[in-house]
């Protein structure tokens, strides 16, 4: 047990009924507000920026707030408030308060899932064990949410209200994980004060702030390019006559694939410390996706890129908050781990906008090119960065 007072089998827990749920709600909203909605794919891109803005906005308060504030007063709120909005939208989910209440939703998504990665960093157990179990149980819930909601939408024929009802169903048993097993902080009112001037006064060796700031800002270049697997390329598939069935499959086969390699890495990481190197191989990977995806004119070729990216996500993805959590000390950890939430979904935001803007002034084939040389040349300035100052660096 941590000294937050939540062990890791219900951290993981939370985050598998936060997954579910919100597998519910993203890999609908592009092709939701298009074909139902009527609107473009830059009003989309739009409506998931300020969804993903949001979501940068609570992932840093967040982060901020858990080494000053009490950790389980503001997961409580943050879980709570989540499902009243999801309730919400069974009922009211039309244009445009359709992209007003999920953008709030986006806010206390990056809020819960700071939180469980700050906790994460206080479990006492190697960080590439607990990270690569949090990407694990977030990857489980999306195979069990994908599979499920591609049917169910074309089921009920565009409503996303019964989406909308499952996804409040999920947060209420996410609520209550929370009220029942994520325990009170001992810390006094007076150690908390003093946690808060640590915080203040903590300061990173260089090296440190330099490998840190280099995966946040290769964050946000990943997430980018990422974004439109998830946003703009169910469009794509579906002007080529491939239904939104097939579409939600891939990331059922992405979810299963991601469970086999996390089960691989965690059994592999036993013996071979090798973290940097994930996260070169791992951004390699991803950039190789979006070359296939140039060549991508039957389902079979999706199938393949989409395997690719895995590998690379799988590998990297996990990793990086990792090292940042190796690189923070106790007092900052927290901070370090919501600024990285806050790059990533810095890159969620700008990516469905920034592709629909790229497809409407080109064409798709141009994106997958600008989206392949943007996360190549990023990982040759990460490992022209880690090369120079890891020798310097310090890990706690």
């Amino acid at each position: 047990m941590n000294r937050q007072g939540v062990e890791l089998k219900w951290l993981l827990l939370g985050m598998f009924l936060g997954s579910i749920g919100n597998s519910f709600v993203w890999p609908l909203t592009t092709i939701y507000i298009h074909d139902q909605l009527h609107e473009s794919l830059t009003v989309s891109g739009i409506v998931l920026l300020f969804y993903s803005g949001a979501n940068v906005v609570g992932s840093y308060v967040s982060g901020l707030l858990f080494d000053r504030a009490n950790p389980r007063k503001l997961m409580i709120g943050g879980t709570l408030i989540a499902t009243a909005v999801m309730a919400i939208m069974i009922f009211f989910n039309g244009w445009p308060i359709y992209g007003i209440l999920l953008t709030a939703i986006g806010f206390f998504n990056g809020w819960i899932i700071t939180m469980v990665n700050s906790f994460a960093t206080r479990s006492g157990r190697d960080g590439r064990y607990v990270f690569n179990m949090l990407y694990f149980a977030n990857n489980l819930g999306m195979v069990i949410g994908t599979t499920i909601v591609g049917p169910l939408y074309q089921y009920a024929h565009g409503n996303v209200s019964p989406m909308f009802l499952i996804t409040t169903i999920l947060y209420t048993m996410f609520s209550l994980v929370v009220l029942f097993f994520f325990k009170d902080s001992h810390q006094t009112t007076t150690q908390t004060t003093n946690n808060s001037e640590q915080t203040t006064n903590v300061k990173l060796p260089q090296a440190n702030l330099w490998i840190n700031w280099i995966f946040f800002v290769a964050l946000v270049v990943i997430w980018t390019m990422y974004e439109q697997w998830a946003s703009n390329l169910s469009v794509f598939m579906t002007d080529q006559g491939i239904s939104m069935t097939k579409y939600s499959l891939l990331w059922t086969l992405n979810g299963i694939l991601i469970v086999v390699f996390q089960l691989g890495l965690t059994w592999l990481n036993r013996w071979v410390n090798r973290p940097y190197a994930q996260v070169f191989i791992g951004i390699f990977t991803i950039g190789f996706s979006f070359v296939l995806l140039l060549y991508a004119h039957s389902y079979g070729w999706f199938v393949a890129a989409m395997v690719v990216l895995t590998i690379g996500e799988a590998t990297a993805l996990p990793t990086m908050p990792a090292i940042v959590n190796s690189l923070s000390p106790v007092a900052v950890k927290g901070k370090y781990q919501g600024i990285l939430n806050a790059f990533s979904s810095l890159g969620k935001a700008i990516g469905p906008l920034f592709g629909g803007l790229m497809i409407e002034a080109t064409s798709y084939h141009i994106l997958f090119v600008i989206c392949a040389i943007s996360i190549f040349v990023m990982e040759l300035i990460v490992l022209l960065v880690v090369k120079v100052k890891r020798a310097k660096a310090v890990e706690y």
